[in-house]
């Protein structure tokens, strides 16, 4: 009876001993550096991955929660996405990152590499010897890459804003695209005569209103191509740009003049679809892929036929700004589970998947991946085409983009009275002076 007691004691524990083998050696198991099978390297369990994000970061069709979901039928990994407002994700991650308490994917906005930014390459695993990271655009790979290494990865296409418009209102009232901020009040005129919205503005989220300031450093280097190096050895301050002072007054006397509606203080981006699709706004900026989302929204709307675009012509700008990757997602290197998380950046990078995530996100026309190609039409390609470029500011001059939900508040201040527009370029220039000397910025320092 012993005899056979200890035989089945042994045989259990030795069962027991080869299970917990093969389970640790599958959770050990290397990733491969194939995108196509490095998930499949990633033993089926019950691990989950927690990702954080700001609203903004992901797309609002729901296309990577999809892909998630495939990646968990493929491999187990759960995928909990930790979602939180824009105005707050910036301060909350860098408390997280410092506290040692950041989810295992962490999402924010690019580049990495500025003074400006947050620096992830702080806080991340090193992807450069990922396959697909040769895939990625190369501007885009710059944009999550500090010391020439990668330490992210992205999807949106280059961004690019514009004032999206209602051509059949434009027609109506004899209108014409405006080149210019004199031609463009008229415009905002014409339209408001006619007991319409000229622009839908959303100032709730924290970010929409800063675009006019931002996304115009064409005009500025227009004025001096060496503004953005000067701007950054503190050689030249934000004062000694006079386009920058001239659009904010000039986003004060739209408010004013009544051209962003009675609602703009209250107003989200969430619901700028239905204000276009409605008719009962006629403009708002955005992006060229967003008619595409209005269409999906409002397929009655017809808005690949009804909406145009036209360039900012805040301070007369006539150059399209560029950004080349507005968000990207990065490992947290003290994770407890890099090897899913790399298998899932893998997993993403799939060609496949990467053509789901084009086709499954209608806001866009393209993503920084050359192999995929774009959605713009040739009438879009065309228009393109036919205006100069310069990258935006918040991606060339330091210290901007970490101020930006700042600088929002700053222009809700100029809105309700509280700040004139001295005061809003003030606090911008303040900002950065104090980000600069806390980073021992050489240019403020010596």
């Amino acid at each position: 009876m012993r005899k056979n007691l200890l035989r089945k004691m042994i045989s259990v524990t030795m069962v027991s001993a080869m299970l917990v083998g093969v389970l640790g050696g599958c959770g050990a198991s290397a990733v491969s550096s194939s995108s196509e099978t490095s998930a499949n390297a990633v033993a089926k369990n019950t691990v989950t991955l927690t990702f954080g994000s700001h609203q903004s970061g992901l797309p609002t069709s729901g296309i990577v929660q999809s892909l998630a979901e495939d990646y968990e039928k493929e491999t187990g990994v759960h995928i909990d996405f930790q979602i939180s407002p824009d105005d707050q994700w910036r301060d909350l991650i860098k408390v997280k990152m410092d506290s040692g308490e950041a989810p295992d994917i962490i999402c924010v906005d690019t580049p990495i590499g500025m003074a400006s930014s947050i620096h992830m390459d702080k806080y991340s695993v090193d992807l450069s010897d990922k396959e697909w990271v040769k895939r990625m655009d190369v501007n885009a790979k710059e944009a999550v890459s500090a010391g020439g290494k990668t330490y992210g990865i992205t999807f949106p296409g280059a961004k690019m804003y514009f004032y999206i418009f209602n051509k059949e209102i434009f027609n109506k009232l004899g209108l014409k695209e405006p080149k210019s901020y004199a031609e463009f009040k008229t415009v905002c005129q014409k339209i408001q005569d006619a007991g319409i919205t000229p622009i839908y503005e959303a100032t709730t989220n924290g970010w929409h209103q800063v675009l006019p300031l931002f996304e115009t450093g064409g005009k500025w280097l227009k004025d001096d191509a060496k503004i953005y190096d000067e701007l950054n050895a503190n050689q030249k301050d934000l004062k000694d740009v006079p386009t920058l002072l001239t659009v904010i007054k000039q986003l004060d006397e739209c408010a004013k003049a009544g051209y962003f509606g009675d609602d703009y203080l209250s107003n989200a981006w969430e619901n700028a679809k239905e204000a276009i699709a409605t008719g009962r706004c006629a403009m708002t900026i955005g992006e060229l892929g967003w008619i595409g989302e209005v269409d999906a929204d409002y397929p009655d709307f017809k808005a690949k036929e009804k909406l145009g675009a036209f360039v900012m012509p805040w301070g007369d700008n006539q150059v399209i700004g560029v950004n080349n990757a507005s968000n990207a997602y990065f490992i947290n290197k003290d994770s407890k589970h890099v090897a899913e998380a790399e298998a899932f950046f893998d997993f993403l990078a799939r060609p496949e998947n990467l053509k789901k995530r084009l086709e499954g996100q209608p806001d866009i026309n393209a993503i920084c991946w050359p192999e995929l190609g774009t959605k713009y039409t040739d009438e879009q390609n065309a228009f393109i085409d036919s205006y100069e470029k310069a990258q935006v500011v918040q991606t060339s001059v330091n210290y901007i983009d970490s101020q930006w939900m700042d600088v929002g508040k700053d222009l809700e201040a100029m809105y309700t009275g509280a700040l004139d527009p001295e005061g809003v370029l003030k606090s911008i220039m303040d900002r950065r002076t104090d980000q600069a000397k806390l980073q021992k910025d050489p240019g403020w320092t010596k």
